[in-house]
């Protein structure tokens, strides 16, 4: 592959990945969760289903401990998450979804259906489920970051 092709190929899917990010932040915002930034999307991604240390979800985003800390803090203020002593550690909280996170996360979820809708109806349903499929091939595991 010639470097522009890479080039095109990198850009292109960056654009992708920043527009899925603001078309479910604009369908979580739709359904009625107004108070959020798309970064709080990420952190949802980590906590759901079983928790996660704040340290954790400071690993999964690529923060800092502390930057990671003052989201959740954020999220708790809001009523998204909330800290429990955690069942292995005594020194340590587990961060968990709210009912409210929860049902942010289902709004999340109805969001990036409908975001990929457009690309269905242009590649079709059998080459949208390869796309995917190829793509977990290449990045097979997580985490899910913000793209900045």
């Amino acid at each position: 592959m010639k470097d522009s092709d890479a080039m095109s190929l990198t850009a292109a899917l960056l654009v992708a990945a920043g527009s899925l990010v603001q078309d479910i932040h604009n369908g979580v915002v739709a359904r009625g969760f107004t108070d959020l930034r798309p970064t709080h999307g990420f952190v949802f991604a980590r906590l759901a289903p079983a928790g996660a240390t704040v340290t954790e979800v400071a690993e999964h985003l690529g923060f800092t401990r502390q930057a990671a800390s003052q989201i959740v803090d954020e999220l708790e203020q809001k009523g998204y998450v909330e800290r429990r002593l955690h069942p292995d550690d005594a020194r340590a909280r587990l961060v968990l979804l709210t009912t409210r996170g929860r049902r942010c996360t289902e709004a999340a979820e109805a969001a990036a259906a409908e975001a990929v809708l457009p690309w269905e109806e242009i590649l079709g349903e059998r080459r949208l489920l390869t796309l995917r499929d190829e793509l977990v091939r290449l990045a097979p595991t997580g985490p899910i970051r913000p793209t900045w």
